[in-house]
């Protein structure tokens, strides 16, 4: 009443939503988050004379999880990606054609006040959850692969840079990282697959590695997540090296549906199932455009 201010003013200045952005200086220890999304694509045809198949249905799923912890000098970074793709032919029948697990866990040690270097260990398997096959027609195929045939799992000592702190953007590299390829099916460790020795169950492999990843909008309602390995095994072919390339653009149209488009690229020497004859490595590629709906989390703090 002294500051001449109405009772009925007070609640709407008093209680506020409170929002946080990229300038918040808010100290967290815990931040989580992710995404969903899942598309669909169908195509029919009848008495079509350009041809092509009468029917096709493809699905593909997108899952995107990460959990942050920092406090003090110590960083904790989490992030699990997975895909998984199926496709629906009438001449083929249904099949996968993508299936991805990666998951990333990354402790840091920051060395430096600028909060930009990082003494880091880094821990990553790869695998997938299904089978995989190759298909000669729409009744006879051959697995090719499945969970854990292969997987490959990195453990790395080195260095993290993060060059902008408060961006989801760093450039790992390890001189000591040791790479484990496992093959635990038994008809696979068999034919000798994915660089393992025949009835072998795993390859060890010691070298050199980076990775280099990115997440977040790049212009408004446009979001860019990429990842970038790199490894190079000291003690066999050093000058072959492993490469694998992810990249994920989302465009959002409204609340829930988006647009997307990915492009997926790997070489390993030690996978030979290309070529002519079957036996030669090759770039692996994958690129997927589709429209369908998305699921995201909104990041959430757990603060000091």
């Amino acid at each position: 009443a002294q500051d001449n201010i109405p009772v009925r003013a007070l609640p709407s200045q008093i209680f506020r939503t409170i929002s946080k952005d990229d300038k918040d200086t808010v100290k967290w220890k815990w931040k989580f988050g992710g995404t969903s999304s899942i598309n669909l694509a169908q195509t029919s045809l009848s008495n079509w004379a350009a041809g092509g198949e009468k029917f096709s249905m493809s699905l593909r799923y997108y899952q995107n999880l990460y959990l942050f912890h920092k406090s003090g000098r110590h960083t904790w970074d989490n992030n699990l990606d997975y895909r998984f793709g199926y496709i629906q032919t009438s001449s083929m029948g249904g099949q996968k054609n993508d299936d991805q697990f990666d998951f990333v866990s990354k402790y840091g040690l920051q060395m430096d006040s600028t909060q930009k270097w990082y003494a880091s260990i880094l821990f990553n398997p790869q695998t997938q959850l299904f089978d995989g096959r190759s298909y000669y027609n729409r009744d006879s195929s051959t697995l090719s692969s499945t969970f854990l045939s292969p997987g490959y799992v990195t453990l790395a000592i080195g260095f993290d840079f993060k060059p902008i702190p408060k961006k989801n953007f760093s450039i790992f590299f390890s001189p000591i990282t040791s790479r484990t390829t496992l093959v635990m099916k038994h008809s696979l460790a068999a034919q000798g697959s994915f660089g393992v020795k025949p009835y072998h169950r795993y390859l060890e492999q010691f070298g050199a590695f980076s990775m280099v990843t990115f997440t977040g909008p790049i212009m408004k309602n446009v979001d860019y997540s990429a990842k970038l390995n790199l490894f190079s095994n000291y003690l066999e072919r050093p000058q072959n090296v492993t490469f694998y390339c992810t990249n994920m653009l989302n465009f959002k149209i409204n609340r829930l549906l988006t647009a997307n488009y990915s492009l997926n690229l790997i070489y390993d020497d030690d996978v030979k199932l290309f070529g002519p004859n079957g036996n030669s490595p090759g770039l692996q590629v994958m690129s997927a455009i589709g429209i369908g709906f998305s699921f995201p989390f909104r990041p959430n703090y757990v603060r000091i």
